[in-house]
């Protein structure tokens, strides 16, 4: 526990990549077996579930650290984080432990599911009593399911890669899909030997980068294949061994939850592997993700709503054919042969991603103006002789999305965020006008710099109205344009609205609070989304 908590630090203390990679590196190679898998479970996103609810935690603690509550409140709400304000509260540890990590884990935090109250107070508070500082705070993050690192899995394959010689894409092969954290898996992940790749496992996705520049810096328009970009779920279809197992790419095993594209799969050959976007599709056409959404909420998937919301495949690339890996081929010769395969066993729920018809870069220019009306969010552009590689690498493919929709409106409302930024205001809630009142449509924590954060920090601590827990209210004044990728009607939200990946795109210092938008203005874009 404690080597884990020195790499939480060496890591979270530093923006250099280079640093963050050379401590997990050293890590990973001394680490013992167990240890590292735990490590590398938690390093690539994966929480335990919440074992403890957090009033429990805080009442506790407020014990334990012989405080009021209403002084562990106001602490809360300055360090913005239940773990932190914990780990920072309670008295020093009355003992040290040397339990590994694996220990920690298996042995004391996992056991903690289904106790009674008391026995898990008793386990909590005697772990509390037994570590310090980093560790203790790790810990706690843990039980809450609240545990974040700033590294990404790229870096972490990275860190794997580098510690053992093993090619950064055979790593992140064998991390994909249900990896079991324990020696034998982290000895499996490192061993020389690649040819390992288990029938049910995915491949790492290709990502692309949003275009930077100019398009007509891309060189020759006919070295290019340009693709519509679909809002869907981004998925690999496998057939193997007489089996399908379908992926998204966010590693969620999507099989069940989409059984007629299973049944289908069963035209493909065994040893095949697609990529592609699930999207909702009636009439030869998508229908808006919100679709998607009501189906991706039921527990039970009836005759109803399979009928109601209809799937298909929309493929991309083959990465597998007879169980062949196609990755390393150009991309010409890979979708030649999924054009093909398509044709003779693709049926009517895998649908080849069409090429849109590029004879120049004003092509290109004017087809990314009508995505909105065919129902994408832009262009893919990919080049014909680009191999299918792992993650987001700046120069192969890139995305073009269309500009999105945008409202201005008014700050309203709060709240403090994480990590790093725990002890700032960082999370905003906007609204706009209805007859004369403000109502909240949207939440947004991206878009400005660590400077107008911090300025706008100030003026939320000075200008707060009502504080309710860890959220405030602050003096309607500042307006900000927030843009979104998609609006529908929600009777969930007060607005009437919800949108969809709302982010601040800049601070209208230019205008005043009377001055944003009302409730109208985003009626007109469901209006105007519906019609296109």
């Amino acid at each position: 526990m404690k080597g884990f908590a020195e790499l939480f630090e060496a890591v979270d203390q530093t923006t250099r990549t280079n640093e963050k990679v050379a401590a997990l590196v050293s890590y990973f190679r001394s680490a013992p077996a167990s240890d590292a898998a735990w490590a590398v479970h938690f390093l690539s996103g994966n929480r335990p579930k919440r074992l403890v609810g957090a009033r429990k935690l805080a009442a506790w603690a407020v014990e334990v650290a012989g405080v009021p509550e209403w002084l562990f409140e106001e602490c809360y709400h300055a360090v913005g984080d239940l773990a932190e304000t914990i780990a920072l509260l309670l008295p020093p540890a009355a003992s040290t432990s040397d339990l590994s990590l694996t220990q920690w884990i298996e042995d004391r935090l996992l056991r903690l599911s289904g106790e009674a109250e008391d026995v898990q107070r008793a386990e909590v508070v005697r772990a509390w009593s037994e570590l310090d500082g980093t560790a203790r705070l790790l810990w706690t993050k843990l039980l809450t399911g609240g545990f974040r690192v700033g590294v990404s899995r790229t870096l972490v394959v990275r860190a794997l890669s580098q510690a053992s010689d093993v090619p950064e894409s055979a790593v992140a092969h064998r991390l994909m899909g249900d990896w079991e954290p324990s020696g034998d898996a982290f000895n499996r992940l490192l061993q020389a030997d690649t040819d390992d790749a288990s029938h049910a496992r995915p491949y790492p996705f290709y990502l692309a980068h949003p275009l930077e520049d100019e398009i007509e810096s891309l060189g020759n328009v006919d070295d290019w294949l340009a693709e519509w970009k679909w809002d869907g779920i981004r998925s690999q279809v496998i057939r193997r061994r007489g089996e399908t197992f379908i992926w998204s790419r966010g590693e969620q095993a999507l099989s069940d939850r989409f059984p007629e594209l299973a049944a289908a799969s069963t035209r493909l050959p065994d040893g095949t592997v697609l990529d592609g976007e699930i999207l909702p599709w009636m009439a030869d056409a998508p229908l808006p993700f919100a679709q998607l959404q009501r189906r991706i909420g039921r527990l039970k998937l009836g005759p109803k709503i399979l009928a109601e919301v209809p799937v298909v495949v929309v493929v991309y690339d083959l990465l597998e054919l007879d169980g062949r890996d196609m990755r390393s081929l150009p991309l010409r010769e890979r979708r030649s042969s999924l054009a093909d395969l398509l044709e003779r066993h693709g049926g009517t729920h895998f649908r080849l991603s069409p090429a849109v018809p590029l004879e120049t870069w004003a092509d290109a220019r004017a087809a990314q103006q009508d995505a909105r009306r065919i129902g994408a969010e832009g262009l893919m552009l990919k080049p014909l002789d680009s191999v299918y590689g792992v993650g987001r690498k700046r120069g192969g493919w890139w995305k073009w999305k269309v500009q999105p929709f945008t409202v201005d409106a008014v700050l309203i409302y709060a709240q403090a965020g994480h990590g790093r930024r725990a002890s700032l205001f960082t999370d905003y809630t906007f609204a706009v006008w209805r007859d004369g009142e403000l109502v909240p449509f949207a939440k947004a924590y991206s878009g400005l710099t660590d400077a107008e954060i911090r300025r706008l920090d100030t003026w939320i601590r000075a200008n707060t109205l009502e504080k309710f827990g860890p959220v405030r209210s602050v003096t309607p004044f500042h307006v900000f344009e927030i843009g979104f990728e998609g609006i529908q009607a929600s009777t969930r939200h007060k607005s009437g609205v919800a949108v969809r990946f709302p982010r601040i795109l800049r601070w209208r210092t230019d205008k005043k609070p009377q001055d944003a938008d009302g409730l109208d203005a985003l009626r007109a874009l469901i209006a105007m989304q519906e019609r296109s």
